[in-house]
């Protein structure tokens, strides 16, 4: 079977978990009940075996997916020769009071516009990765799917009928099995009808428990999932937009992707909600991003504040505390689960063939065992952003920040993987002394803002002018005045180092933050506004295709230098890569425009917003926004509010 372009999914989700939904009416991914767990549908890693759920006209058709407005409720409309319908998914989300954790539940409502229309359903569900090929049972109004530790019950007013569907060396007889007692069972369900105008059908899918078939129930819970996104969404009520410009829309688009990938319970941000979409078709490169990494963090918490979603960056700035204070700083660990462990050993599913035959397919991420020393400026970073935007931090709190810059001052000059992660021997990458900098900065700045707090001041500026040193000594190509990969190359580039004027390292106007901003113009970027993430090995084989984030980096420094002009013109670019629902992955193929990697992935959509924020306050767009993360002009820590009660304590 052929695989859909990434672009042609749309992303449902209730804060647990998130589904994958084709413009072909083919749920082909969906993890439950949280979004790292196994998968019950899996088409999107393998065609034939990993099991999905569609719906759709039997004929030959076309069709257009859209989001209702400012809602992840996804509507699929679908046209034929002889009529037309509309399929609505969406997942409920728990209401206030409710358990946030809860099992989820797809619902699925097929509205005939123009008919006749026949229509058909499959069901198939593949447990654990589809490992697990489940009985499937009739019930009163619809199926029951019974796997050896997992369950899925289908509710519908269609009637199914339990059939034996491919499930690789189970059997495949069409009419399924007839047990003595008579009741049919199989591995798939399906059905067909035809459709007249104005009829609507509903399917409900229940995982763990089933939902009973109430068509005017349902209606109600489509209206209450619709009304809860857009009480959620960013509205400017005609006022000063920090998103305001052409780029609006897409700005909303993905705050509400951002909202799918924050997990109810925990506030916890996954870097997406997929594993093993690969970074370049056919390669290897294809890793398990539902989880997350502690260096979304700063730039989610600036992205959310500034769209007003105050709750969920106060519960990320609860959880970056609790990250800190868990673990010995020396072996904190730079990803997590969902649920705060880090218990994800990564492994290979031999089974399954991978996205258009790009294998293996991982779960769990090895990245867990690196040490990133970039993650601790991106923790105290975050600490400082959630303070300035008005968050106290408790005088409790405080000795768990400075045993992180404590280790910061013992650690700067060890090497380490860097962002990346490369799979390469360690380096001293260049950005990671950046952030063990900004660590050092910010924690002095807390530290300052407050009354006594118990912090060994002079240790900690000693420690950061020589770290600045070492950076700007050996972090500097001599030939070309920009920064470099690490320490030692003679000019290799990295996009991360874009983020030196972004947290206050170098003003925005310094020659060397010029220089590099022409050099990843020059060397790293395509004419189409795309970035590479860097030059030189990796320790990988395969294409490293532009990645998505770096270019709204390059958008970021080009608007803090002033270059206007250059930053739309590349961010509008960049733009025209999102899909039609205003979707990105993680990487674009500059040779077809297609997205490349896990998706949607936050850490694309946090550029976007970031970037929209930037661009709109350098062009004048909005009232001001904040400044470049703890330069000159941010907003002051208000030591009234911030640490209080320790006595200070300067070394």
């Amino acid at each position: 079977m052929e695989y859909t372009p990434l672009e042609e999914y749309g992303a449902i989700g209730d804060g647990n978990t998130v589904a994958l939904s084709g413009a072909d009416g083919s749920i082909d991914w969906w993890p439950a009940p949280h979004v790292e767990s196994s998968s019950v549908f899996a088409a999107v890693l393998d065609a034939d075996r990993g099991g999905r759920f569609a719906v759709r006209p039997t004929a030959s058709f076309e069709s257009v997916q859209r989001y209702r407005d400012r809602t992840n409720v996804l509507e699929t409309t679908f046209r034929t020769a002889g009529g037309a319908a509309t399929l609505t998914d969406f997942v409920p989300v728990a209401e206030a009071g409710e358990s946030a954790d809860r099992p989820p539940a797809i619902y699925r409502k097929l509205d005939c516009e123009e008919g006749p229309l026949e229509v058909s359903a499959t069901f198939e569900p593949r447990f654990d990765y589809a490992r697990d090929v489940p009985r499937i049972e009739p019930t009163a109004d619809g199926v029951v799917a019974t796997g050896d530790d997992e369950r899925a019950v289908l509710s519908s007013d269609l009637a199914l009928e339990v059939t034996s569907g491919d499930a690789g060396d189970v059997g495949s007889d069409e009419d399924g099995i007839e047990p003595d007692d008579g009741t049919k069972t199989g591995t798939a369900a399906t059905a067909t009808a035809t459709l007249e105008p104005g009829e609507t059908r509903w399917f409900v899918l229940g995982y763990g428990e089933a939902i009973p078939l109430e068509p005017s129930r349902h209606r109600e819970t489509l209206a209450e999932t619709v009304d809860y996104w857009r009480s959620w969404t960013h509205d400017c009520d005609g006022g000063d937009c920090p998103v305001a410009g052409p780029w609006h829309d897409l700005a909303v688009r993905s705050s509400l992707v951002l909202k799918l990938l924050i997990h109810r319970e925990t506030g916890a941000v996954c870097a997406a909600p997929t594993t093993s979409l690969p970074e370049d078709i056919g390669g290897v490169r294809n890793w398990d991003y539902r989880y997350n990494w502690i260096r979304d963090a700063a730039f989610t918490v600036r992205a959310l504040s500034e769209l007003d979603h105050l709750e969920e960056a106060r519960s990320y700035f609860e959880l970056c505390l609790d990250h800190c204070s868990r673990h010995d700083p020396a072996e904190m660990p730079p990803v997590y689960s969902l649920h705060g462990g880090s218990d994800f050993e990564e492994r290979v599913l031999d089974h399954l063939e991978g996205y258009r035959g790009s294998a293996p397919v991982r779960v769990g991420n090895a990245a867990r065992d690196q040490h990133q020393l970039d993650v601790y400026g991106e923790l105290v970073l975050a600490l400082y952003e959630s303070v300035r935007y008005g968050e106290p931090m408790r005088s409790d709190d405080w000795p768990v920040v400075r045993d992180l810059v404590d280790y910061v001052v013992e650690g700067w000059d060890e090497p380490d993987a860097g962002i990346w992660e490369v799979r390469t021997d360690p380096e001293h990458f260049v950005y990671s002394k950046v952030m063990c900098w900004t660590a050092l900065d910010r924690g002095i700045e807390l530290a300052e803002a407050a009354d006594g707090v118990d912090a060994p001041l002079e240790r900690w500026r000693t420690a950061r002018d020589d770290v600045r040193a070492a950076i700007l000594e050996r972090g500097v190509s001599e030939e070309t005045n920009s920064f470099v990969q690490s320490f030692g190359d003679a000019d290799t580039l990295d996009a991360a180092n874009l983020l030196v004027p972004v947290v206050g390292f170098l003003p925005p106007d310094d020659d060397r933050v010029r220089r590099t901003i022409d050099a990843t113009i020059d060397r790293l970027a395509t004419d189409d506004g795309l970035v590479r993430r860097y030059e030189g090995d990796d320790g990988l084989p395969g294409v490293d295709n532009p990645f998505v984030v770096s270019a709204f980096w390059l958008v970021t420094a080009l608007a803090l230098a002033g270059r206007t002009d250059e930053a739309r013109e590349r961010f509008e670019s960049i733009l025209e890569y999102a899909s039609p629902l205003g979707l990105l992955g993680e990487a674009v193929d500059p040779d077809d425009g297609e997205q490349r990697g896990n998706y949607p992935q936050a850490y694309s959509h946090i550029g976007l917003l970031n970037g929209a924020l930037y661009l709109t306050d350098a062009t004048g767009s909005s009232d001001p926004s904040p400044a470049p993360l703890g330069t000159d002009g941010a907003r002051d820590v208000d030591s009234s509010t911030t640490i209080v009660g320790r006595s200070n304590d300067n070394e």
